[in-house]
């Protein structure tokens, strides 16, 4: 899969994936488990809803 997610954008969902999966927990939520999108596209690299629109925060080389 291409690359397209950069480091701010990469650092913002690391954030809020955080948060959304401390806040499921603080309110014993299965709300908590949404927190798995953004840490799960943070960690590959990859976001699925960028792809159709050619969409990049990644810099290029």
């Amino acid at each position: 899969m291409k690359l397209n997610i950069g480091n701010t954008d990469r650092l913002i969902r690391i954030v809020l994936g955080v948060a959304i999966a401390v806040l499921g927990i603080v309110f014993k939520s299965w709300l908590g488990l949404i927190a798995i999108i953004p840490l799960g596209t943070a960690a590959v690299g990859t976001c699925p809803l960028y792809l159709p629109f050619g969409i990049s925060t990644r810099k290029k080389a």
